[in-house]
């Protein structure tokens, strides 16, 4: 199966985000992948000054964590991005660390398959599109890597909320279940 790297991008404790969290990493690894599980809680992460270094050296001249998570991302097979919705986007702290993966842009990156869950208090269907289109972009730049699929999880906002939706849990498993 795949080695599949999950990146969670909530700040937030207790986040509902990864309370769903687990329930995909259990579905992966029933499925038989082998799960690494990144959680940007704690993490220094600084912003891409745009000097183009990395495109000649494959390395970011920011010393921080966004180095150790692009040489994960460099060797997975699928990523999974997990993002809460803040108006109608991903986290800023997900936009800053795909701004920081660009020294995998020149690299032979092992990764094909992109996905991402989503979880946010409003519940309409066009909630997360915006944060899909984001997310898409910066596929788009990557060749050999195309966007997998997504998930949605609405209607979910007060901190641990997520413990008690076993609806969206067993959604999120299911998810974890069908990465490729």
């Amino acid at each position: 199966m795949s080695k599949v790297l999950v990146i969670s991008t909530s700040l937030r404790a207790k986040s509902n985000s990864d309370i769903l969290t687990g329930r995909l990493i259990a579905g992966a690894t029933d499925a038989g992948h082998e799960v690494e599980h990144i959680s940007l809680k704690g993490k220094k992460l600084g912003f891409c000054t745009g000097c183009l270094a990395c495109q000649k050296t494959q390395k970011c001249v920011l010393k921080d964590d966004a180095n150790i998570i692009a040489e994960k991302a460099l060797r997975a097979d699928t990523l999974v991005f997990v993002t809460p919705i803040y108006y109608y986007e991903t986290s800023g702290q997900m936009k800053t660390l795909l701004d920081r993966l660009n020294p995998l842009y020149p690299s032979d990156y092992q990764f094909r398959n992109v996905y991402m869950m989503s979880v946010a208090a409003e519940d309409e269907p066009h909630v997360p599109d915006r944060a899909v289109s984001g997310l898409g972009g910066w596929i788009e730049c990557f060749e050999k890597a195309s966007f997998a699929g997504s998930l949605f999880c609405g209607g979910i906002n007060d901190p641990g909320e997520a413990a008690v939706r076993k609806d969206a849990q067993e959604r999120t498993y299911d998810f974890g279940l069908s990465l490729l």
